[in-house]
């Protein structure tokens, strides 16, 4: 076991660790932020640089500090590490620099997004961006085109995090779209539209960070804090049926995968379970799913509150007296 210190807090991993994977073994607000690492698919990471930390110290033999900021995600520990993320002003300003870069050509319609109240860089732009632009150049403009007849791309959106292509790669069987063309002028697409048909398809809506890539069945329906998320299970003969409900009374307005507590799919489903099981008759519901409390989903989401009086009777005095 190798031990690490992120932000004065000592933890023991396994050898191989990366600096990420080490500060969500502790958890709270020591994770590093990331839109295109994704621990389910091998080879992600490295492009978005949200999750830059720096290291304050190389390791137990080597005191001297790194020569610059680190991506965490792809960054193995060593022992004795010592690491800095939210206690270093350089890793912030950092962050707040990369933040700017990503809504260079991000528009801001947040108000007609259907990822709006889930959307990671809606987070980090709350958390870390600035208050107006200074960028005065064209935005780059695609128009909307369908993948298949239940995904819609909005490419102005996209910041090109590749988590969609390697779902693509790697729980289908023919990935028929990727990253085209170079530089500032690569984007996500197929050459021919409505061509992605696999089973697994629908998965690339749940990685994607941000409103680049919708469902065509949920798309303008309600905003999903006006919703109730269920978890729930079916019988499933290509995929472990575990999901998702995101029901408004008895009807079931969409069907997504399970998330963990960092936003991460627990198991991939299929496009049945996602697209086609639209009656809560379809499934047997498990209860309510559980909302982290600095998302807006929380709001009017409440469970099992308790209430505790905090005032108690001082010793040796009557009722009348206190």
């Amino acid at each position: 076991m190798l031990t690490v210190t992120i932000d004065n807090i000592t933890v023991e991993v396994d050898e191989g660790t990366t600096i990420l994977q080490a500060a969500r073994k502790i958890g709270g607000e020591i994770v590093p932020p990331a839109m295109c690492y994704y621990s389910k698919l091998k080879g992600s990471g490295g492009k978005c640089r949200t999750c830059l930390v720096k290291i304050s110290q190389t390791s137990a033999s080597d005191p001297r500090p790194g020569p610059k900021l680190v991506a965490s995600c792809s960054t193995p520990v060593q022992d004795g590490m010592v690491i800095q993320n939210t206690t270093s002003p350089e890793v912030l300003e950092s962050r707040k620099a990369i933040v700017e870069f990503l809504l260079i050509n991000h528009p801001l319609d947040c108000p007609v997004c259907d990822q709006a109240g889930e959307c990671d860089l809606q987070d980090l732009s709350f958390a870390h961006g600035l208050e107006s632009t200074r960028y005065e150049e064209d935005r780059r403009e695609f128009s909307q085109i369908d993948l298949g007849d239940k995904i819609k791309l909005h490419m102005n959106r996209c910041i090109l995090c590749y988590r969609c292509v390697y779902v693509a790669d790697q729980i289908t069987d023919k990935r028929v779209h990727g990253v085209l063309f170079r530089g500032d002028v690569s984007e996500i697409g197929t050459y021919i539209e409505n061509i992605i048909e696999n089973d697994f398809s629908g998965n690339i809506i749940d990685v994607c960070p941000v409103g680049a890539l919708t469902d065509k069945t949920f798309r303008f329906k309600s905003r999903v804090w006006f919703v109730n998320p269920l978890k729930a299970h079916r019988n499933c003969s290509k995929c472990s049926g575990k999901v998702t409900l995101w029901m408004f009374g008895d009807e079931v307005y969409r069907v997504t995968g399970r998330k963990d507590n960092f936003g991460e799919l627990e198991e991939f489903i299929c496009n049945e379970c996602r697209f086609d099981k639209k009656s809560a008759t379809d499934w047997i519901i498990e209860g309510p799913g559980k909302i982290s409390r600095h998302s807006v989903i929380s709001q009017n989401h409440y469970e099992k509150i308790v209430k505790q009086s905090i005032i108690k009777p001082l010793e040796g005095k009557t009722e009348q007296q206190e």
